[in-house]
């Protein structure tokens, strides 16, 4: 092979791991998958309704016409309440409308914390191992212990029933989960061929760290990430019915 022919190779191979290679292989990949389509159809269809919940809502989710409610009756769909009335005579479209942007900010404001928390002490017990890593493991092990939706139900109750309580909450219950997955796929990057060869050359350990292995043991928190969004949402109505929210 010639050196032109070498040097093409090269170019292609360096053209498909480029970022917009993968952008649009990702797309290509979305385009074949219907399923994956109707998903992100949805996405966008939740994300506009919160977004323009003032909008959209024909009426304010607060506003009380008790003047049609009837002892025992409460007033089912019509031409001027689509999803009729609840028993404190709101309407019932326009709640569920500015619901969506309530669920949308408690989920990525908690799962925003959730991470962040859970990230630095994975990233600490990845890093350095030996006692640190022991320490930190045993508490997250106590945290696992605990169902998730009891912790949570102890933490709110102890904060208060806010928003921002059921904010910490959830993120509290979240913080293990990032903390043993980050922490398992930083072991694994630690003993790869690339992080070995760093060292070798005499890379120092916070570099190896910070711009080799962390960012390679993200890919399973990503993906993680986008799972405790939904849950973190469905933790969220849980203790809004429990009275917490």
């Amino acid at each position: 092979m010639s050196v032109a022919q070498v040097e093409a190779v090269t170019e292609s191979a360096t053209a498909e791991d480029a970022p917009g290679g993968l952008t649009r292989d990702a797309l290509r990949r979305m385009r074949r998958n219907p399923t994956a389509i109707v998903g992100v159809v949805l996405i966008l269809l939740f994300v506009l309704v919160a977004v323009f919940a003032p909008l959209l809502a024909p009426y304010d989710p607060k506003f009380q016409r008790l003047d049609l409610i009837r002892p025992g009756q409460v007033p089912g769909p019509s031409s001027e309440f689509l999803l009729g009335l609840d028993a404190l005579g709101r309407d019932e479209l326009s709640r569920i409308i500015y619901g969506a942007r309530y669920s949308l900010l408690i989920g990525v404001v908690s799962l925003t914390l959730g991470a962040a928390g859970g990230l630095l002490l994975g990233l600490l017990a990845g890093a350095f191992g030996g006692w640190v890593d022991s320490l930190i493991m045993r508490i997250v092990d106590i945290m696992l212990a605990v169902p998730g939706l009891l912790l949570a139900i102890g933490v709110a109750a102890l904060l208060g029933p806010r928003l921002l309580s059921v904010m910490i909450a959830i993120a509290v219950v979240n913080i293990p989960i990032f903390a043993r997955l980050l922490r398992g796929s930083m072991l694994a990057q630690r003993r790869s061929d690339y992080a070995l060869a760093a060292r070798s050359l005499g890379v120092t350990r916070g570099r190896v760290v910070l711009q080799h292995v962390f960012p390679n043991s993200l890919a399973p928190v990503i993906v993680q990430g986008t799972l405790a969004l939904a849950t973190a949402i469905i933790e969220a109505a849980g203790l809004a019915y429990l009275g917490l929210g």
